[in-house]
């Protein structure tokens, strides 16, 4: 079976332990996600399948919506409640809508961001959560960022007793966001601790959250309504112009050869074509401008 596999991870679960599920199921071991999910959140998993993996990459590159909580009062050493306390401070007046809404309009747009030290992200071969679990300290790589929206989705809520506000929020944005970061970055623009504190993935890969199977719903699908419930390989190039090949064109494009651009996509050129025959993508090609045509960029099926 090849294709996209909408996945609903419920919490508690790795990203991976997903994909080990989901290799069961589909009994191949050529499985992959686009894009982990933190244990403590629950939501959109891409899931690709057999010759999908190879557009694992098209599929990260969309953007993915959030919906979660911050609290503004306290925080931690994960950026999330998972992790020990290491600042808190009493809010003795609760922020208005319009100073959160200031603060998180100057977090939008194109932003340079730190990951957190409890991050998969790797520094000279070893993840960043293995040094923090050591104690060791490291450079953390900057990363630039792009986040299309953020707003608060209901009014905040201000609780006296403990002095901590806590708004929902829900964001939009690029690959290689780390949200537990912007919540503490927002508490840095109030000039308070911050944490996240809930979070569900509502779309990732084209996918949104009401498109999702859990795992038990696909524990008691048949083999053939599993291959039903996998979206195409051409659901992950949606984004890029597509041409259907020739029966000779097809011939050349299994051999890796070259196309020129008066020959393909109606004359019409392009950074980036999805080579299509019977039906199925077959190849991702890029233009290569100073020698004027088409070379291969990913090959996907040619069977």
């Amino acid at each position: 079976m090849d294709g996209i596999l909408a996945l609903y991870k419920e919490r508690g679960m790795t990203s991976n332990d997903a994909v080990f599920k989901c290799r069961k199921l589909f009994k191949t071991r050529r499985v992959g996600h686009s894009g982990t999910l933190d244990p403590n959140v629950d939501g959109v998993l891409p899931i690709c399948v057999g010759k999908a993996t190879k557009v694992v990459n098209y599929l990260m590159d969309s953007g993915k919506v959030y919906m979660g909580q911050i609290i503004l009062g306290f925080a931690t050493e994960t950026e999330d409640l998972d992790g020990a306390v290491v600042e808190q401070q009493r809010l003795v007046r609760p922020f208005s809508d319009q100073e959160i809404d200031q603060a998180m309009q100057a977090l939008c747009g194109d932003l340079i961001q730190i990951p957190p030290m409890y991050s998969a992200i790797k520094v000279n071969g070893r993840r960043l959560y293995d040094y923090a679990r050591k104690g060791e300290e490291v450079v953390r790589p900057k990363r630039q960022i792009h986040v299309d929206y953020f707003k608060q989705t209901k009014p905040s809520s201000f609780d006296e007793k403990s002095g901590q506000q806590t708004i929902f929020f829900e964001v939009g944005c690029g690959k290689g966001t780390y949200v537990r970061t912007l919540a503490v970055d927002l508490g840095k623009k109030l000039g308070v601790p911050a944490v996240m504190s809930d979070l569900t993935r509502l779309k990732s890969g084209g996918f949104m959250i009401g498109q999702a199977v859990s795992l038990a719903q696909l524990e008691s699908l048949s083999a053939d309504q599993l291959a039903q419930a996998l979206a195409p390989i051409d659901h992950a190039l949606g984004a890029f112009a597509h041409h259907e090949l020739s029966e000779k064109q097809w011939t050349f494009v299994k051999n890796g050869g070259f196309l020129a651009p008066s020959y393909v996509n109606g004359g019409q050129v392009v950074p980036k074509l999805v080579l299509m025959y019977q039906g199925k993508a077959r190849a991702v090609y890029k233009y290569n401008e100073p020698k004027a045509r088409y070379q291969p960029e990913q090959m996907i099926d040619l069977s």
